[in-house]
């Protein structure tokens, strides 16, 4: 991802009410969603703290939601979440920046994806 070892993030897992309150407090969008990204990487912040990244919030109720509509693990779910908030925290678009980006994005949430099943990262267990 061309991040420095030393790269920070800041994980919040809330619930639906909440992240309803984030997104109208900071995106002007009054409904609750799966994840929401905040870089500390852009504008005056980056130099507050160089090695932050930024925020990830994460519905856990939404989460679950998709999981089950998704026939996935829970669990799964929340951590493809974490990896799409971190893709956005490192300059990913898919909303934004028209379709050839958004390919880009997912192309590497897949790749991201299945090295973490792989490697068992994707389960509780970690098995």
């Amino acid at each position: 991802m061309g991040c420095p070892e030393e790269t920070e993030l800041s994980v919040s897992i809330v619930g639906d009410r909440a992240i309803r309150r984030i997104n109208r407090e900071y995106l002007a969008r009054d409904r609750a969603t799966n994840v929401i990204s905040f870089s500390l990487r852009e504008g005056e912040w980056n130099v507050i703290a160089p090695h932050a990244l930024g925020d990830v919030v994460i519905s856990a109720d939404t989460a679950a939601r998709e999981a089950e509509a998704g026939g996935m693990e829970a669990f799964e779910r929340l951590g493809f979440l974490l990896l799409h908030g971190i893709l956005h925290l490192c300059g990913y678009d898919h909303e934004r920046s028209g379709e050839a980006e958004a390919r880009k994005m997912e192309q590497k949430e897949r790749e991201l994806f299945r090295i973490l099943k792989k490697e068992g990262l994707l389960n509780p267990t970690g098995s």
